[in-house]
């Protein structure tokens, strides 16, 4: 679906992303880890055509990303931000409906009856259906994320990129936007493409895991066969300093799970 070769981002002298190779495969639920500043962000940027690459290409269905495509491939990639990206003095349908302007001229900002419709349905999935014309201003950080999940589901994407979407929440929320993803994954057969930090929350709803480090890949495989030496190849020298908060959340979403 979405090929990855010999990717390489460069800001200055300092390189974020160095000859990144990889697949994003239909329909899975893929999970880029790693400590923060590994270049998971910047990797989904440039997937979404947010930044250019320094070098190297990336393809969706056999077409290679240029400047010219760019915005017909960007109507194909939904993307959820990790600090919600929404805009508090408006609703949430209002919201919403604004994940379409990429679709429409500088001279057309009329939402059709049908788009309002689309919106309101993907509304009811995310589980706000009782918030349509609430302000998000007004809406907990757990509600905004599903506003933005929302008005990436009612671009009808081919693939989700969602970037820390759980860093900012408490745990039980946080397992709540990931089954979200999970759901509408199965649902409508959406790819998701998630950066995550916390192992057991990888393990828990990835299928497959792409562990990153100093921006290259160190792991590429089932989230099940990950083993302690790829964890440490993931995560360097902070394994050890992170290993007891990264338990101690995996045994909160543990005992959240089997509730």
């Amino acid at each position: 679906m979405i090929e990855i070769q010999e990717l390489t981002k460069a800001f200055g002298g300092n390189i974020v992303l160095d000859k990144v190779t990889f697949s994003i495969h239909n329909r899975e639920f893929l999970v880029i880890l790693g400590s923060s500043g590994a270049g998971k962000s910047t990797l989904l940027r440039c997937i979404n055509g947010l930044l250019a690459p320094t070098s190297g290409q990336i393809r969706m269905d056999g077409t290679v990303y240029t400047q010219k495509n760019i915005r017909e491939l960007r109507r194909k990639v939904g993307f959820i931000f990790q600090h919600y990206e929404v805009i508090g003095n408006l609703s949430v349908m209002q919201n919403v409906l604004l994940g379409s302007l990429g679709t429409k001229s500088f001279w057309n900002v009329f939402f059709s009856r049908e788009e309002r419709v689309k919106a309101a349905e993907a509304i009811e999935l995310v589980g706000l259906g009782d918030k349509v014309h609430v302000r998000v201003d007004q809406l907990s950080g757990g509600q905004k994320q599903r506003v933005g999940i929302a008005r990436a589901v009612f671009q009808n994407p081919q693939v989700i990129l969602a970037d820390e979407p759980v860093a900012s929440l408490d745990p039980v929320t946080s397992l709540e936007i990931l089954s979200l993803l999970k759901r509408i994954k199965e649902e409508k057969g959406t790819t998701i493409v998630c950066n995550l930090h916390q192992l057991e929350y990888a393990r828990t709803f990835g299928e497959r895991i792409i562990g990153i480090r100093h921006g290259m890949i160190q792991y590429d495989g089932q989230a099940s066969r990950i083993t302690e030496a790829d964890i440490r190849n993931i995560y360097g020298n902070a394994y050890m300093l992170e290993q007891g908060e990264r338990e101690e959340e995996g045994r909160t979403a543990a005992q959240l799970v089997h509730s």
